[in-house]
């Protein structure tokens, strides 16, 4: 039995979706004390930039004559694939980047695209496995607000997860994580405070169900 946990926050200390994500994998562990968990901090350890493109010319060229690069390439995407596919459940954290999704996880997700078996179209390897989204945004995009709309991240994370690779998805999120750091946003203590209290009680909530999704 394992948990694979993905993170693409380029920070480790201070990290707001590494900290909501710890309090679900804490619970997976609470449940599951004696399983895998599978680390990969892509954030800190990035995609190579080349290997996604590298590994979709090299399906139009026959293995056998394949370069170096090209059968590295291939090899990535087929490592990324077996994370997701031999894990009996998952985890993401995930932040929101100048308005869009994280480089580092759009890189990853293009080059597990790429393995026959998780590529868009086809019945993927990881249908209905359970699995927790992690995102945190450092503003707020909420209705009503001036920024209402600018959130490009999250629900293309939806579509890829639970559309493209049908995992059983459920998604903390939690907003204002700048408070404290931009002056300009400190009149928001308090919500955001409430915010993140929120967050916490919800991926405390995922982190039981996906610990209670896999029966030993």
């Amino acid at each position: 039995m394992s948990l694979f946990r993905l993170d693409a926050s380029i920070r480790v200390e201070g990290s707001h979706s590494r900290e909501i994500a710890d309090i679900v994998e804490q619970e997976w562990r609470t449940a599951h004390p004696d399983s895998q968990v599978v680390t990969r901090h892509i954030g800190i350890d990035p995609i190579p930039a080349t290997a996604w493109s590298t590994a979709v010319n090299a399906t139009y060229v026959p293995e056998d004559h394949r370069s170096p690069e090209q059968i590295g390439a291939v090899n990535l995407a087929a490592e990324a694939a077996d994370q997701l596919i031999g894990a009996d459940a998952l985890l993401f954290a995930v932040p929101l980047y100048n308005f869009g999704v994280s480089q580092h996880f759009k890189a990853w997700a293009d080059l597990v695209i790429c393995d026959p078996r998780m590529t868009a179209g086809v019945e993927p390897a990881t249908a209905g496995k359970p699995t927790v989204l992690v995102t945190v945004r450092g503003g707020s995009y909420a209705q009503g607000t001036p920024r209402e709309g600018w959130d490009h991240a999250t629900a293309w994370m939806h579509r890829i997860l639970a559309d493209v690779w049908k995992l059983d998805l459920k998604i903390v999120e939690s907003e204002f994580t700048l408070v404290g750091v931009n002056p300009a946003f400190e009149q928001f203590k308090a919500l955001a405070t409430q915010i993140r209290a929120t967050a916490e009680q919800t991926a405390r909530e995922h982190g039981r169900s996906l610990a209670g999704a896999i029966r030993v």
